[in-house]
């Protein structure tokens, strides 16, 4: 005979129960008014037990009324405690809440953990102002330093178990990963992670930051790439792309990063192979080198620093600048760090050009250099040139875009060199704004058109020597960038059948065209499965490191000369929080996880 079981009898409570025996339901289980001590089982019988046993001596001179009445006022002052506790709960848990939130805000926004009392000062005084009444509520709210420290950390480990569990959905992967050195001289490892789930959704996240205090050989770099690889649980066999700054330790044939982790991949019996691209926007940067043209950069250079460099000729330079009334009022220094600055540098200075040359004369300064017109030319070509470079290094930068994007644009870059190189030679300087003004100035000389077209050339064949590696992954790239005007017959075996359902299907070549190439791969069909699979591999991949370059300048944000001594886990914490992007930390999770826990007023005042 099976054994009864209490939860299957339908027992209700009686409200009878109330007046004879002191009872109430309280979560689902009967409690006694007068003791608190609840009864296991709902029956009758236990109840009546309970009460006769420790209640019935006090209650027995009452009558039924008496006994209501009474009941009444207990079950009110049970409520009473009940709502009190709530609200206390609620009190606490809004504390700790806002706590997390105001940790998520400091992490952000690079400020020490120290600003949280420098904030709750600020919270109390505007509290007492507005409504002193909730004084206590601002009290019990701890911003402390260890405080702000731990909830950051808390945030961080929710932020990196939400990406481990997006990682177990990931049909490809692909990592960036750059190295740096920050203000202790400390070198820095910064890795994202580039993954595309079964719905072809993309996920682009922060995967870690681990300091190299010893050596950054490919060995070194591949050790800290690997752990991190298996601390996140993912599967080698789906790694699809690494992108890298391109340094030797990075792309080395034999014990490079690049090498090792293919070692890897055939021990784990991957099938797929590893694509490696050397990041686009720094080979962008590296090919305006080809154009040779540093001995105009290098007198730029001095001229700028002559002016800015002391203190008295810069404020001299700039009220010069607003005697004549021009445009500008000062000139921008150059970094050869900050790519973009170089344009911005010889933009200014060639549009000031007479206004410099007038005060360097004041001076004492000789500026034959500067007003020579070849090298005037030469400068003129360098600002067109290198603001077309700029323009394009813009395009390419930003979060979240797709390889076969940043593809056609340097594509198209390479047909506009050809074309301007063709322009350069018969004197059509339309996209050249800045020559044309020095055409139409020339005194004497012709305009060096031939000299500057071969500058053009040299340029345009460093583009296609360093994005070989591009060009060798085309039909890859092209087929995420229009299915549609692929050529079938030379596409892979295995991708010619659905090409062609995909080419004849009217209803997808619309929304092709709707939605454009990068959301477009989301709606092929299930039908189709090897393109899907095409195109979430090539989705996976970065183009650039550009991530990890922004993470480093967050990196600097942080730890500064006044705060040097950051911790690596604290470190790697914050910017964990700061750059994430498609996840956000579950706030009320962690407050839940905290339970019932309420900070004192007396340690949030440390």
């Amino acid at each position: 005979m099976a054994k009864r079981k209490v939860d299957t009898e339908n027992r209700g409570f009686q409200t009878r129960w109330e007046s004879e025996y002191m009872f109430t339901k309280v979560a689902g289980k009967p409690v006694c008014l007068l003791c608190g001590e609840s009864v296991a089982v709902l029956k009758e019988y236990n109840l009546r037990r309970h009460y006769e046993t420790k209640h019935a001596d006090k209650n027995k001179n009452m009558d039924m009324e008496q006994r209501l009445q009474k009941a009444e006022e207990l079950k009110r002052g049970l409520k009473s405690r009940q709502a009190l506790f709530k609200k206390a709960k609620s009190q606490g848990q809004a504390a700790v809440k806002a706590s997390f939130i105001l940790a998520e805000e400091i992490a952000k926004s690079a400020r020490p953990f120290t600003e949280g009392d420098f904030i709750k000062n600020c919270m109390i005084k505007v509290c007492d102002e507005v409504c002193p009444e909730k004084r206590q509520l601002f009290l019990n709210v701890s911003l402390s330093r260890n405080t702000i420290a731990e909830r950051v950390d808390q945030l961080s480990i929710n932020l990196k178990e939400q990406l481990v569990k997006k990682g177990k959905d990931f049909i490809a992967y692909s990592l960036a990963v750059d190295e740096s050195t920050d203000i202790s001289d400390i070198a820095q490892l910064s890795i994202f992670i580039r993954g595309v789930d079964s719905n072809l959704s993309v996920t682009e996240e922060f995967l870690a930051l681990r300091p190299m205090h010893g050596t950054t050989t490919g060995h070194d770099l591949y050790e800290e790439v690997s752990r991190c690889v298996n601390e996140m649980e993912l599967p080698w066999e789906k790694l699809v792309g690494l992108t890298t700054d391109g340094a030797p330790a990075m792309c080395g044939h034999r014990s490079g990063l690049v090498a090792k982790i293919r070692e890897k991949m055939q021990e784990e019996n991957a099938t797929g192979e590893l694509t490696a691209y050397h990041c686009i926007i720094h080979q962008e940067a590296l090919c305006g080198k080809a154009l040779k043209m540093e001995h105009v950069m290098s007198i730029i250079t001095r001229t700028v620093n002559f002016i800015r460099a002391k203190g008295l000729n810069h404020r001299q330079f700039k009220a010069f600048l607003t005697e004549l009334e021009t445009e500008h009022g000062d000139l921008p220094y150059h970094t050869e760090v900050r790519w973009l600055s170089q344009g911005k540098v010889l933009q200014r200075c060639f549009e000031l050009r007479e206004e410099i040359c007038l005060f360097l004369d004041s001076k004492g300064k000789d500026t034959t250099q500067l007003r020579d017109e070849m090298f005037l030319c030469e400068m003129a070509f360098l600002c067109d040139i290198t603001s077309h470079l700029n323009a394009i290094n813009l395009q390419l930068q930003g979060r979240d875009r797709v390889i076969s994007d940043m593809y056609s644009t340097v594509k198209a870059f390479k047909t506009k060199l050809t074309l301007w190189e063709t322009q350069m030679r018969k004197e059509n300087l339309s996209h050249f704004p800045s020559c044309q003004t020095m055409k139409e100035k020339l005194s004497t000389s012709a305009f060096p058109s031939t000299q500057l077209a071969d500058k053009i050339g040299m340029l345009a064949a460093d583009f296609r020597r360093r994005f070989a590696d591009f060009e060798a992954q085309k039909s890859r790239l092209e087929l995420l960038g229009n299915p549609f005007a692929v050529d079938v017959e030379s596409s892979p075996p295995n991708l010619q059948m659905e090409l062609i359902d995909l080419q004849c299907n009217d209803a997808l070549r619309a929304k092709y065209a709707a939605v454009g190439a990068a959301e477009f791969a989301r709606f092929l069909p299930g039908t189709m499965p090897q393109l899907r699979i095409q195109a979430a591999q090539t989705l996976s991949m970065f183009g650039s490191t550009y991530l990890c370059e922004q993470l480093f300048s967050l990196m600097n944000l942080n730890k500064t000369s006044h705060r040097s001594r950051l911790t690596a886990e604290h470190l790697h914490s914050i910017l964990r929080i700061s750059s994430a992007q498609s996840l956000t930390p579950n706030i009320d999770e962690l407050v839940e996880k905290m339970g019932h826990h309420q900070v004192s007023p007396s340690n949030s005042n440390k």
